[in-house]
């Protein structure tokens, strides 16, 4: 059975520019990984106009960036995960996720994702086809 990847945007707030969200299975990976107060990519980054989406899935592996606690990434680090198709399945495994605290533990791994390669390319084109966010 394969995973359910939903992206959206949050509109420009006071301190960030419209950010992306991203939900797999229901879940915001994002807010799991950097917790409450974190942000998601940039969606100018991620989905960018006239040119196809960091996103989008191709053959070979490639890392993306796709969070930061609310400390900024610099200080703490990124949530980044690797992003590749295998034939009809895309995955996102190889999470990298920030840490809440230099002396913490290290936080826990989230899973590999395996989504119907069809699915995730429809999610992706609606996402990048939506610019309501760009005001």
């Amino acid at each position: 059975m394969f995973d359910h990847v939903e992206i959206g945007v949050l509109p420009s707030g006071p301190r960030y520019a419209a950010q992306v969200w991203l939900r797999i299975n229901g879940e915001d990976m994002v807010e799991r990984a950097v917790g409450a107060g974190g942000r998601g990519p940039y969606a100018a980054d991620v989905l960018p106009a006239g040119r196809p989406s960091p996103l989008r899935a191709i053959e070979g592996a490639r890392r993306l960036e796709l969070g930061a606690p609310e400390c900024t990434g610099g200080c703490c680090g990124f949530l980044t995960v690797v992003v590749e198709r295998i034939g009809g399945i895309v995955q996102w495994s190889r999470w990298e996720l920030p840490r809440v605290s230099a002396l913490g533990p290290d936080p826990s791994p989230l899973p590999e994702f395996h989504f119907d390669a069809g699915q995730y390319d429809a999610e992706l084109a609606r996402a990048e086809a939506d610019r309501s966010w760009q005001v």
